[in-house]
């Protein structure tokens, strides 16, 4: 390729010879990367030229409309769809129309002579915000092909500049949060490579994101009968140097440059249709090619290529943005032949939105068992369990009943040759079955292999559970006793103890006790109960207002809450305005120039005494806690105000227990007819005490882990305001972009890199966006697992049962609890529920997840509320309507689309 300067002295035509990949301010991403590979070793790219993106500024500053239609077009609905439509229009219009200076002009036939007046040429489009990491913008802009004579290429240069502003391109620059104003076009201009074949490259599988096998896509003559949807490609699958599958495809038509210029469709000969556009020998030598290309960027690689009697030219090379990242890999496991495979914690956690690295940092100090993060969450590595025969039957025992697709993910993962995993030197089976289900810090979630074992406490005593709440505020008093008195290097060093009794709270032996006690004895009534009674799920009913769940408690305490409000229509009317005023979180203090606002402060700030630290997505130390933006309360305030009456709470607490215990009379009455029926009424007794005694418990230690994170959070701000102050940082909220080891390094040498930030709040963006597996391999393989039933009625939605009964009603789709606005009678349906969403159930009918286990959070508070749930159901937020009647069957675990 020639390295030549097409317009000496000047920015506005470059070779791209001459161009780098840290260039793309200047050339656009395309322009950035086809720089960079035309010095690849071994990669071939066709000649040409940028036209950088002062041409553009230049031309577009002629054309004083364009400033006007952007101001209009930042200022309209985007929503509103003919209005983009309009614009975009009149922003291509007029920019297409703008005058090229004559000197840009002549740089640009200049350029086209040098190269070859006569020569075809692809004229495409490089936008700034083009084949970034996080978004490649693929078909945003246009590319024309077989471009003849200086004329046309300046007419196409035009138009390449005005597809800035396609309709597609502007919608897709607000959905990645970008604004149109910052976008810049330069354009690339190239020799026309006449192909024998063609077509597109992917170094790992788009769709299962594994990045060990590689995808080919090909057809004959242009790659535009490809991208068009002409024809179907040829597929070749190649793995380890080898085509491991291949799909031939029936070619009737394809796309050829005229000899004047443009393209036409051709129609394939019949003898040549179904011949493969490459041979295997090709598509392992192309992926090869372009096993280089990706090494190079650092990152799998969509490439598009074009095939000559002399070999491959590459013509574009682009991030695959779509790819969930993989964990970077622990030190022993460099080198390991057998890939590790990982478990999704926020699938258990009943949190699967990114989090910033400050929030994941922090989960992993604080954790029990070792975690790896990827693209904002957390994983296990479970080979070491997987390694072991008796270590990796019990954690799919675990898995399985927990949340059968992960266990479905993990067996479909073990079924490949390439995952048969050998056992472990010095593998202790014992001791792996026995940690097998700690995969995340709450503890198991499911019985273990063999059934339900005898509970672990064997004494319903009360005072064990008051013991260890006791315990817990004794540590959580004298941490936010002495963490208020650290700062600097000192609060650091404080911190690192304060995790360790962090740590030492989590594993009391008592509390770990005491959540075995309520768990075993739930997986024995519902065992026992199910072999002597035929009754599924019986535990559900034998649960309802167990005593001391501070996770249900908070949600009845939010039902006196409007008690205190409900009388007061002032209050009320305020509270409707607070909930679109951009400054809300002050409404406290305009409460009490009200009747009855008094009152109404005093309930809401008592409730933020106990439950303020908490927020939805709480196990992320960066969220908003409630205290912090207490607006967050006022739907769900103003939802429990209208459609409960006075003293509510201490009603439902009350039918739950006397339904209980009827449920209770009723099965012990019914064992003690059976034969040996008095043995096993006692048995049962026992084991119904010990649930109502432990079960509560279960929620309390989240509770308190919690409490810690906040105390943790208001003394990481308070340093970071110091930094503010002292110039180190712009702004408080920089510090979550920051790990915690890193913030620690930040505030002990008084240095940070603001360049380092601003590419963490880029990633975040990203990774908001993607959707993370149940189970990941460090091939990068994205396994979700599926359900294996036969008992799901045909267009049912398949889910895990976690509370019994039947229920019908609207759905309500709820992505975000600040837009609550239930009815009486309204089915919930969100993709995870963390104990924030607790105050929601007490007004819906039934609840249905896309991401829960058995012992998740949501689904203990549904049973204790008696409300019929089904979790683990996939898509159910882009699959249920909003508004739809549905049928919830919890007993069963499906949910029906009734309309």
């Amino acid at each position: 390729m020639r390295d030549t300067r097409f317009d000496e002295g000047c920015e506005t035509v470059l070779g791209l010879g001459e161009v780098g990949e840290d260039q793309a301010g200047l050339v656009g991403g395309k322009g950035a990367h086809l720089g960079a590979l035309s010095r690849v070793d071994g990669v071939r790219v066709p000649d040409g030229f940028c036209v950088t993106t002062e041409a553009f500024r230049r031309v577009v500053a002629r054309a004083p409309e364009v400033d006007a239609l952007l101001d209009r077009l930042a200022g309209a609905d985007p929503d509103d769809r003919q209005a983009v439509r309009a614009l975009s229009a009149e922003l291509r219009r007029a920019v297409e129309e703008a005058v090229i200076p004559d000197d840009l002009a002549a740089g640009i036939t200049g350029a086209v002579a040098r190269l070859g007046e006569g020569a075809a040429y692809a004229v495409r489009s490089s936008a700034t915000a083009e084949d970034l990491p996080t978004a490649s913008f693929a078909g945003q802009q246009d590319t024309y092909l077989n471009v003849v004579g200086s004329a046309a290429v300046l007419r196409h240069v035009s138009r390449c500049w005005a597809s800035l502003f396609t309709e597609r391109a502007v919608i897709y620059r607000r959905r990645n949060g970008i604004d149109d104003r910052t976008v810049r076009m330069a354009v690339v201009v190239q020799r026309m490579v006449l192909p024998d074949a063609s077509g597109v490259l992917f170094t790992a599988d788009p769709v299962t994101g594994n990045r060990r096998t590689a995808t080919v896509d090909a057809g004959f003559g242009l790659g535009e009968a490809l991208v068009s949807g002409l024809v179907n490609p040829d597929v070749f699958t190649v793995r380890d140097g080898e085509v491991v599958a291949r799909t031939i495809a029936v070619k009737q038509r394809a796309v050829h440059a005229l000899p004047g210029g443009g393209t036409r469709e051709v129609e394939v000969e019949p003898r040549h249709q179904e011949r493969p556009a490459l041979t295997d020998a090709q598509a392992v030598e192309l992926v090869r090619l372009g096993r280089r290309i990706e090494a190079h960027f650092g990152c799998p690689q969509d490439i598009e290529w074009c095939l000559t009697d002399d070999g491959f030219r590459i013509v574009q090379s682009r991030p695959i943005t779509t790819l969930f990242p993989v964990p970077d890999p622990v030190p022993e496991a460099v080198g390991r032949r057998t890939p590790s495979v990982y478990v999704s914690v926020g699938h258990q956690q009943m949190m699967t939105d990114a989090m910033k690295p400050l929030g994941w940092s922090m989960w992993q100090r604080t954790a029990m068992v070792p975690m790896h993060e990827a693209g904002g969450r957390l994983f296990v590595d479970v080979s070491p369990r997987l390694a072991s025969p008796a270590s990796r039957a019990a954690l799919l025992d675990v898995m399985g009943k927990g949340d059968p697709l992960v266990r479905d993910a993990l067996e479909t993962v073990l079924e490949r040759s390439e995952f048969d995993l050998p056992v472990l030197p010095g593998a202790d089976d014992a001791e792996n079955a026995g940690r097998a289900g700690h995969v995340g810090p709450a503890g198991p979630a499911a019985p273990p292999a063999g059934g339900a074992p005898e509970p672990s406490v064997t004494e319903a005593d009360p005072a064990i559970v008051a013991e260890l709440v006791e315990r817990s505020e004794t540590s959580l008093a004298a941490l936010e006793r002495d963490i208020g008195t650290k700062s600097g290097p000192e609060l650091f060093d404080f911190l690192a103890e304060a995790f360790e009794e962090h740590k030492r709270v989590l594993s009391d032996p008592l509390s770990i006790r005491a959540i075995m006690a309520g768990m075993e004895a739930t997986w024995w009534l519902n065992e026992k109960l199910g072999e002597w009674l035929g009754e599924k799920n019986a535990a559900d009913a034998l649960t309802l207002s167990a005593p001391g769940n501070i996770t249900s408690e908070m949600g009845l305490d939010l039902l006196d809450v409007a008690d205190a409000i409900r009388p007061h229509p002032e209050v009320v009317a305020f509270l409707n305005d607070v909930q679109d005023d951009a400054h809300g979180d002050r409404f406290l203090d305009g409460l009490v120039k009200l009747p009855g606002g008094s009152a109404a402060r005093d309930a809401i700030e008592t409730y933020l005494r106990r439950y303020g630290m908490r927020c939805v997505a709480e196990i992320d130390i960066t969220r908003p806690r409630w205290s912090e933006h207490p607006a967050t309360l006022v739907p769900l305030i103003l939802d429990n105000v209208r459609n409960f009456g006075p003293g509510a709470a201490e009603r439902r607490f009350e039918q739950g227990r006397l339904r209980a215990l009827r449920t209770e009379q009723d099965v012990l009455t019914r064992l003690r007819v059976l034969p040996d029926g008095e043995r096993k009424a006692d048995a049962t007794k026992r084991m119904i005490d010990q649930v109502r005694a432990f079960a509560g418990y279960r929620e309390y230690p989240k509770y308190g882990i919690v409490c810690r994170y906040f105390l943790y959070k208001q003394a990481l701000l308070e340093e970071a305001g110091r930094l503010v102050r002292d110039g180190v940082l712009d702004e408080r909220e920089d510090v979550f972009h920051l790990t915690f080891q890193e913030l620690e390094d930040v505030v002990r040498s008084r240095r940070s890199d603001p360049r380092l930030i601003a590419r963490r709040k880029e990633a975040f963006r990203s990774y908001e966006a993607l959707t993370p597996p149940r189970v990941l391999t460090s091939d990068g393989e994205a396994v979700n697992g599926a359900y294996r039933r036969d008992d799901v009625p045909a267009g049912a939605l398949a889910g895990l049962a976690v509370s019994t009964g039947s229920v019908e009603g609207r759905a309500r789709v709820l992505l975000d609890l600040a837009d609550a606005e239930l009815e009486e009678g309204d089915i919930l349906v969100t993709r995870f529920t963390d104990p924030s969403w607790s105050p929601l159930f007490l007004g819906v009918a039934g609840l249905v997840t896309e991401v829960g286990g058995l012992m998740t959070h949501g689904a203990v508070i549904a049973r204790e509320y008696g409300l019929p749930a089904v979790v683990g159901v996939d898509r159910a937020t882009r699959l249920i309507r909003d508004g739809q009647r549905i049928r919830v069957h919890g007993t069963d675990g499906y949910v029906e689309i009734l309309g």
